[in-house]
């Protein structure tokens, strides 16, 4: 039985996390600056107030944990010092042999092998550059972390998040640093699917310190 903790727990990924962890009998701890409303909870869930910037917060998190998510972005009150947060978290999990996994967006993928990433594409919206950095910061600052650091970050499809698809198909393919397309050349995933990809690698570690990529 493997016991989560979510920083960002009522959250659109969070959520979805929650959701999918809960209904494999995963025991789940959700962390958010305030509590949700009832009817937005997840039946099952543990509900806490704390912030993954907070100390104490990531303390209690490392003890009733074996695996310590991360799914508020950057621009969720942390901005540049969200690499900063990211590395005190996970050299904190790496002391008590915990994992710590991140949520990661689509801008640090390669747009195909070998770049470029698709945050120094022309197209790519210029509101949404400075967050990309940091996570792409955070993804370097992880990968020079000490080999006990148990770390992975799972990049979504370029369309994640409530604005985007919310089907279910049930199905998601991984890459490696190249975000995921499908036939037509679309970069998609919904949250659900995306919940399933990254419960997986919770259940069954394939991408130890490593980020990797999911679409539909």
């Amino acid at each position: 039985m493997t016991r989560i903790a979510i920083f960002g727990g009522t959250g659109y990924a969070g959520s979805h996390l929650a959701s999918e962890a809960t209904g494999r009998g995963i025991d789940v701890i959700s962390f958010s600056r305030t509590a949700p409303e009832d009817a937005s909870r997840v039946a099952g869930v543990e509900y806490r107030t704390g912030s993954v910037d907070d100390p104490a917060a990531r303390a209690a998190a490392i003890a009733d944990a074996e695996v310590v998510v991360v799914t508020i972005p950057p621009a969720a009150g942390l901005g540049a010092g969200y690499r900063d947060v990211a590395l005190a978290l996970a050299n904190e999990a790496a002391e008590s042999g915990v994992r710590v996994g991140f949520v990661g967006g689509a801008g640090s993928s390669f747009v195909r092998e070998g770049g470029p990433r698709l945050v120094d594409t022309p197209d790519f919206h210029p509101d949404w550059k400075p967050e990309a950095l940091v996570l792409a910061d955070t993804l370097d600052a992880l990968r020079a972390t000490p080999d006990e650091v148990d770390w992975f970050v799972v990049s979504p499809a370029a369309l994640f998040g409530s604005y985007g698809p919310q089907e279910v198909r049930g199905t998601y393919r991984t890459g490696g640093e190249v975000l995921v397309t499908d036939a037509e050349g679309d970069s998609a995933i919904s949250g659900a699917d995306y919940a399933r990809a990254f419960i997986d690698e919770i259940e069954m570690p394939a991408h130890r310190r490593q980020r990797f990529t999911v679409g539909w």
